[in-house]
């Protein structure tokens, strides 16, 4: 019988967890066994208990869960010490940027374990289910709009009375993918008037149909990968972002970041006379800050006050939503388990044949 393992992440930077409970039912209906670290997930208020009665094994050291586990489950990749605690030929899967973990992946490698990153996951039909970057992304882009309109000091929705009216704010959306499209969809919901824009024309009609105004770029070209996700903007198109981003912002009181490019920095698009030129008691809510962030000055963790403009820089907004975005989490982790599951022999099948293995796995 196979053995599934998750110890606990460093809680200063990551408060999600890799199993959930109710999905040690799941994985126990398969026929693996479950080892968790002590105090596994006591910082979301689930004790070592809720873990037994659903029949993990709990109350083991970090060691001792690396010993005993064939399948080791993160959210985020080995740090140094963990990497030499990795058993020889078991498996590991998280969700981290291959480029930034090369020493850790190359020497685990060498011990004959097999790397897993479900950033990789190609976008197809058969892997939504596993797509962490979308479940993930989905309340980071709801928490942003909650987070950025608390820190806000007027009213959101437009408001009539006998004293006057209070108009509705007005809130642009800076990249509309997953947490994009999620940011409109709540700062309407909120009684906002909402704009966005995205390098990708695809993503007009998916805004629209939230109920928000697409920023089109004048002549601007399709920037999507075949895999679906953006891609580089080409210096032409910058300079025509950069020109109408300048007139839109004159009149935009809060700012959603979450334009990303995968593997790479996070593209510069607010640049600091932009920033100049907006509204004294505007906000922008940076959710690129830990690449590099898509506003001048962002800085990670912090509110930078420029000409009376708020900058927040966020580096890990899912910290404020650990529970439902474990729950979700610990799902895509369970369905990519069950992808390598080979139901027939009742162990794992590692098929190069299949996309979203080869995809993933990191050589």
């Amino acid at each position: 019988m196979k053995s599934i393992g998750s110890v606990k992440e460093d809680l200063d930077k990551e408060k999600r967890i890799s199993i959930t409970p109710e999905i040690v039912k799941k994985y126990i209906a398969l026929g693996f066994s479950i080892n968790l670290e002590k105090n596994y997930a006591e910082h979301l208020g689930i004790n070592d208990e809720d873990y037994k009665k659903n029949g993990a094994n709990v109350e083991l050291s970090k060691e001792e869960v690396f010993k005993k586990s064939d399948i080791i489950l993160k959210v985020n990749c080995l740090n140094a010490g963990e990497g030499n605690l990795i058993k020889s030929k078991s498996i590991f899967i998280a969700q981290f940027d291959a480029s930034l973990n090369r020493d850790v992946t190359k020497q685990a490698i060498k011990q004959d374990v097999k790397f897993f990153s479900l950033n990789l996951l190609p976008r197809i039909t058969r892997a939504q289910s596993m797509d962490v970057l979308s479940s993930q992304a989905n309340l980071a882009g709801y928490k942003a709009v909650v987070e950025s309109f608390s820190k806000f000091e007027k009213a959101i929705p437009m408001m009539m009375t006998a004293a006057g009216t209070i108009p509705a704010a007005k809130v642009l959306v800076i990249g509309a993918g997953v947490a994009g499209l999620q940011a409109i969809a709540t700062a309407k919901r909120m009684g906002a008037i909402v704009f966005a824009t995205d390098v990708r024309s695809a993503s007009k009609e998916q805004v629209e149909s939230l109920g928000g105004k697409f920023l089109t770029v004048e002549g601007s070209e399709n920037l999507e990968t075949k895999e679906g996700y953006a891609k580089e903007a080409s210096d032409d198109f910058k300079k025509k972002q950069e020109e109408l981003l300048s007139e839109t912002l004159k009149k935009i009181d809060i700012v959603i970041c979450t334009a990303l490019i995968p593997g790479k920095k996070a593209p510069l698009i607010i640049k600091e006379s932009m920033i100049n030129s907006m509204k004294t008691g505007s906000l922008i809510y940076d959710l690129a800050a830990a690449q590099g962030g898509n506003a001048a000055f962002t800085e990670v963790d912090k509110i930078i006050y420029k000409n009376g403009i708020k900058i927040m820089g966020e580096r890990n907004i899912l910290n404020k939503l650990p529970i439902s975005a474990s729950n979700l989490y610990a799902k895509n982790l369970f369905n990519f388990v069950l992808n390598l599951y080979d139901k027939e022999n009742k162990k794992i099948n590692i098929n190069l044949e299949d996309e979203i293995v080869k995809k993933t796995l990191v050589k």
